[in-house]
C-alpha cells in the first residue's frame, strides 16, 4: 500500500510540474499601484508569482530605504507586513521574483495619513444671551495637513470654512484648529454647533464631524418676593416668603437676613422661606439672591414684628343657636396673656345651668342637655394682671328635629280633587316657623305661625290644601318645605324638607284591537288577537270570551292572545279590557271561523232513473256552518244552466226526455267549495213485444246465469283452501 502511495504522490509532482511549465510566468502585487495606510494600523503588501515552480523573493523600497517590515514566503506568494504603519513606512515598495525563467518586478506606493479622532469644540467660556463668545473647533493629529478642510456650523448657517494649503517642511503629525466669535441670541437656544473636519485623499474623503447643542444662558434678573399674609406681624406669627427670578438656566435661590453690620446671613437655599413663632428680634431686612452661571440678582423685602395685644375671643360667635337636647359648648380664649383668670355669669345674673372648665388660656362653659333655660345671653371675664376684658355670647334655643311629613287623603286620580297635609313635629319656636308647600317649583300654599309668639313648648304644625291632579303631573315632585328663622344673627334659616313624587293615574282609554290575519278565518287557521290601552299606570290587559249568558269567560293576561289552530266553536265575540287603579275600558271583536263545505249529499227522488212524465225532485243538501251557497246546474255540452233551487232543491214535474242528463251541486263558503254530481235517466213509454234480439238475449241468459252460479261455487271453494285453480276445478268435475 505505501509503495502505492508514493507512486501516485510522485506522478501528482511531475503533473504539477508539467502544468506549471506549461503557463507563462508572471508577477501580481496587492494592493495594485497606490493604497493609503493609517499610522498606526497595520498593513500588508502581497507579491504573488504565477508559471513558476520554485520562485525566490525580495523586497526593497525605491530610494533603498529600509523597509520598517516583516518578510514571509507562502508558496508561491510573498507578504510584507507593516505592523505599526509609520512616516518611515511612506515609500514605494518594489518586490523582486526570480525564477529559472527569469526576473521580474513589481511596485506599489504606500502613502500614510492620520486622522484619528472627531475635531473638538471649545468655548472661551458660557454662553449668554447678547454677550459675545469665541468657538474654536480643533483638529488634533492630523497628516498630511495641508489636504485638510474645516468647516463650522451654527444650525444650517454656515459661520466660517478653512483650508491649511501650507506643506509642512517636515512630516510630523498637526492638530488645525478654526476660530469664530459670535453673540449668541435667544433663538440660538438648543440649536446645533458642528464642527466638521475633511481630510482629501487621492480617491476618497474622511471626514470626521462633532455636534454640540447650544446652552445659552441668561443672567438672572427680575427678582420678586411675596410676603404671606403680611409684611407687618405679631409676635407669635408665622410668616412665608417666596422669591422667584428669570434667568437661564433656571437660577438658584438663597434666602439671607442683612444683620447690622451689613453682612448677610445665609438662611436656607429654597425659594420658600418660612418664619414660625416670630418674636421682635426678628424684624429686619432679609435679601433674596437668584443665581446661576452667568450672574446674579437680588431682591429684599423688610419685616416688622410686634408686640401681641391682649385680645379676647369668643367662640362659636357672639351668637348661637342651640337645638333642644344638644350639647354646646361656649369657648373663651384669651392671647396675650400667659396667666389668665375667667368667670362666666348670664345678663341677668341667673342660674348658668352648665359645667365651667379651665385649661391654660380657655375657658369652657357647657350646657348639656341644652333646653329652654338656656335662653339666655353669657359673659365670659377674663383678667391679666391690671388689664380686664368682657365678651358676650347670645345663646338662642330651638326645636327642629324632624323632616315634615307629606299625607295624601287617596290615591291621586286625574280629575278627582286630593287633600294634602303638611305636618312638623317638636317645633319651637313657633313664631319663627314657616311652611310652604310646592309642587315642582311652584308654590301651592305657605303659612307663617307668627300668632304662636312667647309659648315656651314643642309643638306640631301643619299646612293643609286641596288640588285636582292632571296628567300633565306625572313626574312631578310634591315638596313640603319647613323653615326655621333663628333669628337676626343668621343669615339663611335652617331648612328641613320631604319630597313625594306624584304619579297621576289616568283611566284606561283608547282601547284599540288588531286582529292579524282577519276576524273571519277557515277552520284551522291560526289568529293573533293584539290589545293596547292608554293609561297610567299602564293599563293591565285582560282577554275573555262572551259566553251565551253574557258572562265574560278569563282566557289570558298577555297583550296577545292567540289561537293556533281555529275550530267552528272558537267563533264568538272577545273581550279586551285593559284595567288599571283608576278605571276599566273595554274593546270587543267578533271572530267568525267558517268550515270548507262537507257531508254533501245530492239525490233525486224517487230514483235517478224515472219514466217520461215522472215527478222528480233533485236534493242538494250540506252539513257545514252557516252561510253556505248552494248552487244547482245542469251539464250540457252547449253550457251550464242554474237551476233555481229552494233551500237546496229542485222539482222536475212531468220529465221529459230532454231532463235526462249530468246534474252537479256545489256547496260554496267564504273559504272553499264542493261538488257532487249524478246523472238523471228518463225513459220514454213503448209497446211491448218479442224481437228476435230479445228472443236471443232470453235464450243467452238462459244459459250464461248456470254458468255464473258454477263460478261462484267453485271460486267460494277455492277462498276457503286459500287459492283457486281452473285446471283443478275442471279436474274436479271428471
Amino acid at each position: 500500500m505505501p509503495e502505492k502511495m508514493v507512486t501516485i504522490s510522485g506522478a501528482s509532482t511531475v503533473l504539477w510540474i508539467l502544468f506549471a511549465a506549461s503557463q507563462a510566468f508572471e508577477v501580481e502585487i496587492s494592493p495594485t499601484y497606490r493604497t493609503m495606510a493609517q499610522i498606526g494600523s497595520s498593513m500588508s503588501l502581497t507579491c504573488k508569482t504565477t508559471g513558476c515552480v520554485s520562485p525566490s523573493f525580495s523586497w526593497r523600497t525605491q530610494i533603498d530605504s529600509p523597509l520598517s517590515a516583516k518578510m514571509r514566503k507562502n508558496g508561491t506568494a510573498s507578504i510584507l507586513t507593516m505592523d505599526s504603519v509609520s512616516f518611515e513606512n511612506e515609500h514605494s515598495y518594489v518586490c523582486t521574483v526570480y525564477c529559472e525563467s527569469g526576473k521580474l518586478e513589481r511596485s506599489v506606493q504606500v502613502d500614510v495619513y492620520s486622522f484619528p479622532k472627531d475635531p473638538e469644540i471649545q468655548l472661551s467660556g458660557p454662553l449668554e444671551v447678547g454677550k459675545p463668545v469665541m468657538v474654536k473647533c480643533l483638529a488634533s493629529d492630523v497628516y498630511p495637513s495641508e489636504r485638510l478642510e474645516m468647516e463650522l456650523f451654527k444650525g444650517d448657517q454656515l459661520l466660517k470654512t478653512e483650508t491649511f494649503a501650507e506643506v509642512m517642511e517636515k512630516k510630523s503629525l498637526e492638530t488645525k484648529s478654526l476660530e469664530v466669535t459670535f453673540t449668541p441670541g435667544l433663538e440660538d437656544i438648543e440649536k446645533a454647533l458642528a464642527c466638521r473636519a475633511m481630510l482629501q485623499m487621492d480617491s476618497e474623503t474622511q471626514e470626521r464631524q462633532t455636534v454640540n447643542k447650544l446652552q445659552v444662558h441668561i443672567a438672572p434678573k427680575n427678582t420678586v418676593i411675596s410676603v404671606h399674609p403680611s409684611r407687618s406681624l405679631q409676635e407669635g406669627d408665622a410668616v412665608t416668603m417666596t422669591c422667584s427670578s428669570e434667568g437661564l438656566p433656571a437660577p438658584e435661590i438663597f434666602w439671607s437676613k442683612k444683620l447690622d453690620n451689613g453682612n448677610l446671613q445665609l438662611l436656607s437655599g429654597n425659594a420658600t422661606l418660612t418664619l414660625v413663632a416670630m418674636r421682635t428680634e426678628d424684624s429686619g431686612n432679609y435679601v433674596c439672591e437668584g443665581v446661576n452661571l452667568v450672574g446674579r440678582n437680588k431682591a429684599e423685602v423688610e419685616l416688622t414684628v410686634q408686640e401681641k395685644p391682649l385680645t379676647v375671643d369668643i367662640s362659636p360667635g357672639s351668637w348661637v343657636a342651640a337645638q333642644v337636647g344638644d350639647s354646646v359648648v361656649l369657648t373663651c380664649a384669651v392671647v396675650g396673656c400667659d396667666s389668665p383668670t375667667f368667670s362666666w355669669r348670664t345678663q341677668i345674673n341667673g342660674s348658668l345651668n352648665g359645667e365651667v372648665r379651665q385649661s391654660g388660656t380657655t375657658s369652657t362653659l357647657t350646657l348639656s342637655p341644652v333646653s329652654f333655660e338656656n335662653e339666655n345671653s353669657y359673659l365670659c371675664t377674663v383678667t391679666c394682671a391690671r388689664r380686664k376684658l368682657e365678651k358676650e355670647i347670645q345663646v338662642e334655643v330651638y326645636s327642629f328635629l324632624e323632616d315634615p311629613a307629606i299625607e295624601i287623603s287617596g290615591p291621586l286620580v286625574q280629575g278627582r280633587p286630593v287633600t294634602v297635609n303638611c305636618t312638623v313635629p317638636n317645633v319651637y319656636p313657633l313664631d319663627h316657623l314657616e311652611i310652604e308647600l310646592l309642587k315642582g317649583e311652584t308654590t301651592l300654599e305657605s303659612k307663617h305661625f307668627y300668632e304662636e309668639m312667647g309659648r315656651k313648648s314643642l309643638e306640631t304644625k301643619s299646612l293643609e290644601m286641596t288640588f285636582t291632579p292632571t296628567s300633565e303631573d306625572t313626574g312631578n315632585v310634591l315638596v313640603c318645605l319647613a323653615k326655621l328663622h333663628s333669628g337676626e344673627m343668621e343669615s339663611e334659616p335652617k331648612q328641613r324638607q320631604s319630597t313625594q313624587t306624584l304619579y297621576v293615574h289616568v283611566a284606561p282609554k283608547e282601547t284599540t284591537i288588531w286582529v292579524s290575519p282577519s276576524r273571519v278565518l277557515k277552520e284551522g287557521s291560526p289568529v293573533n288577537l293584539t290589545c293596547s290601552s292608554d293609561g297610567f299606570p299602564a293599563p293591565k290587559i285582560l282577554w275573555s270570551r262572551q259566553l251565551n249568558n253574557g258572562e265574560l269567560q278569563p282566557l289570558s293576561e298577555d297583550t296577545m292572545l292567540t289561537l293556533v289552530s281555529t275550530k267552528l266553536e272558537d267563533s264568538g265575540i272577545y273581550v279586551c279590557e285593559g284595567i288599571n287603579q283608576a278605571g276599566v275600558s273595554k274593546k270587543t271583536v267578533e271572530l267568525i271561523i267558517q268550515g270548507s263545505p262537507k257531508d254533501i249529499q245530492l239525490t233525486a227522488f224517487p230514483s235517478e232513473s224515472v219514466k217520461e212524465g215522472d215527478t222528480v225532485i233533485i236534493s242538494c243538501t250540506c252539513g257545514s256552518a252557516p252561510e253556505t251557497w248552494i248552487i244547482l246546474k245542469k251539464k250540457a255540452k252547449t253550457g251550464d244552466t242554474v237551476l233555481k233551487s229552494v233551500d237546496g232543491a229542485y222539482t222536475i214535474r212531468k220529465a221529459q226526455l230532454q231532463d235526462a242528463g249530468v246534474y252537479e251541486c256545489e256547496s260554496k263558503t267564504e273559504v272553499g267549495s264542493q261538488l257532487r254530481s249524478l246523472t238523471l235517466d228518463v225513459k220514454g213509454i213503448e209497446n211491448i213485444y218479442f224481437s228476435p234480439e230479445l228472443l236471443a238475449l232470453y235464450c243467452a241468459s238462459s244459459l250464461i246465469i248456470p254458468a255464473i252460479g258454477a263460478i261462484i261455487y267453485f271460486a267460494r271453494k277455492a277462498n276457503m283452501k286459500g287459492s283457486y285453480s281452473l285446471v283443478e276445478a275442471e279436474k274436479s268435475k271428471v
